[in-house]
């Protein structure tokens, strides 16, 4: 038991250094000067590297190793925390701090660069900080060790358990489904009249709405916040402290709203998890693809239900009048609305995935060294015209719109579809389990959905893996038949 304490104090250590550097993160992201970038990249490096340091020295793997070996004296949250730290330890200990450094230096200033060249609408400002991201990404598989496919070496860092070539069967299946519901929605949109009344909406406005909803859902703003970025994202910086943003156009208040009910999703997930088990494994999300299964649940299965207007438009009406003339029928058909959108952030549900298949198959050509950096504009242009049958425009609407690149990412965006089937699945058994569900949306209630997610998911930390979590919530793995069900059910 004292072996296990230390491996717990050192995990609490690093978990104070590691969410200090989030903060530089997301101070980054918001509000940093842009002569200062240069210095944050050094303070984020610092701190990242003297927590990995702290975590692959030579006690920790002693600690496990004792911890391992009376395994039956530890309790069985103790005993999964003990797993998840040997996972991390053993890929934490093939990387040098030397590069873990070089990477945040190097991830700093791609952040910087990717937001001008996104604004520029010109790749070759943002082409050399990929190009090292990727050469860094790529040295980083190499240490880990390479399997049947590298890929699978960074798919592991955001979704244990998972890799690409059940992935590639998963989106091979689905993209020719996806490719007909989204024509089929298409048709069907455009013969649906979309009055949504024209802006502005002014953002202090939205602000206001943003927060009314996102309280209502449960989301605790005294341990939390929403500020505005150039993309919007959600990071936890502590037991009560969880950062939400989003962008603001006035043309049309939704916009930002969506993006707010997305990432509350998330922080709702990261308020959810039990503070007594704060910097250890039990206490922290066990996977992007069950992270996104909470913004994508929030986002899609409550807040574009078609009820959820019936409360939220009278509300809605009195911060912008001009809402006062449609129903909450306009409303949703405005917000369900399925067009063949450029920007996967906007994008409607039945093109979503298809932006997500896109992407994977472009990570997994750059790290099978199929694909270079200087040919990736032109390739992603090509394959976005077979998929969505238009013509990308410029850079800042296609291969630049994402910011998860410039930080390293690779290997992330796949969790968004595996969210998308995860969150059709839970919602599924939700239904079942509260028979009153539809009433509570069109009533503004969300106490006892938040409570089954809490009960079922947010409490489970990373005690189990997530194909388990999902087997114990719903009663089997994740299976898509649910999330296409509910995808035809949007074109009724």
């Amino acid at each position: 038991m004292q072996t296990y304490q230390h491996l717990e104090n050192r995990s609490r250590e690093c978990a104070l250094i590691n969410t200090a550097c989030s903060v530089l993160h997301w101070d980054h992201q918001t509000y940093l000067p842009p002569k200062a970038a240069t210095y944050r990249g050094e303070q984020t490096a610092y701190f990242s590297s003297l927590a990995h340091r702290l975590f692959t020295a030579d006690e920790v793997g002693r600690w496990l190793a004792a911890c391992e070996n009376q395994a039956g004296a530890l309790t069985a949250i103790q005993q999964a925390n003990v797993r998840e730290w040997r996972r991390r330890y053993d890929r934490a200990t093939k990387i040098p701090a030397s590069l873990v450094e070089e990477f945040e230096r190097s991830a700093t200033a791609a952040h910087g660069a990717w937001s001008e060249a996104r604004a520029a609408a010109d790749f070759n400002r943002f082409r050399p900080h990929l190009e090292k991201i990727l050469e860094l990404r790529l040295r980083m598989v190499e240490l880990w060790g390479v399997g049947n496919n590298p890929y699978d070496t960074l798919l592991d860092e955001y979704e244990p358990g998972a890799n690409s070539e059940e992935l590639q069967a998963l989106f091979s299946s689905l993209a020719p489904r996806l490719a007909g519901l989204l024509a089929k929605g298409v048709a069907f949109y455009e013969s649906q009249p979309d009055d949504f009344p024209a802006g502005p909406y002014p953002v202090e406005q939205q602000k206001i709405f943003n927060q009314k909803v996102a309280t209502k859902f449960g989301f605790d703003f005294d341990a939390g916040r929403i500020d505005a970025t150039a993309h919007p994202f959600c990071t936890g910086l502590g037991p009560d402290d969880c950062r939400l943003t989003t962008r603001y156009t006035e043309d049309d208040f939704t916009n930002s709203l969506y993006s707010v009910l997305h990432e509350t999703g998330h922080g709702l997930y990261d308020q959810g998890t039990l503070k007594e088990h704060y910097g250890t494994p039990a206490g922290e999300a066990v996977s992007l693809g069950i992270h996104e299964s909470q913004s994508r649940f929030w986002e899609n299965h409550i807040a574009r239900h078609a009820t959820f207007w019936e409360y939220w438009l009278p509300v809605a009406a009195e911060l912008f009048p001009q809402l006062r003339k449609i129903t909450p029928l306009t409303m949703s058909r405005h917000v369900n609305r399925v067009r063949r959108g450029f920007i996967r952030v906007d994008a409607d549900e039945l093109s979503y995935d298809l932006h997500i298949i896109l992407r994977f198959n472009i990570e997994n050509r750059l790290i099978n060294r199929t694909l270079t950096v200087k040919e990736l504009p032109d390739f992603w242009n090509a394959e976005f015209e077979k998929l969505f049958a238009v013509r990308v425009p410029n850079d800042a609407l296609g291969c630049l719109q994402d910011v998860h690149w410039s930080g390293g990412m690779i290997g992330y965006f796949p969790t968004y579809t595996l969210g998308n089937l995860n969150a059709a699945q839970l919602a599924h058994k939700m239904r079942q389990a509260i028979p009153g569900m539809t009433s509570q949306l069109a009533s503004g209630e969300y106490a006892e959905i938040l409570s089954w997610l809490r009960t079922n998911i947010h409490c489970h930390g990373s005690i189990h893996q997530p194909s388990t979590l999902m087997t114990n919530a719903t009663g089997e793995k994740t299976n898509p038949v649910y999330h296409l069900t509910h995808l035809r059910e949007k074109i009724k």
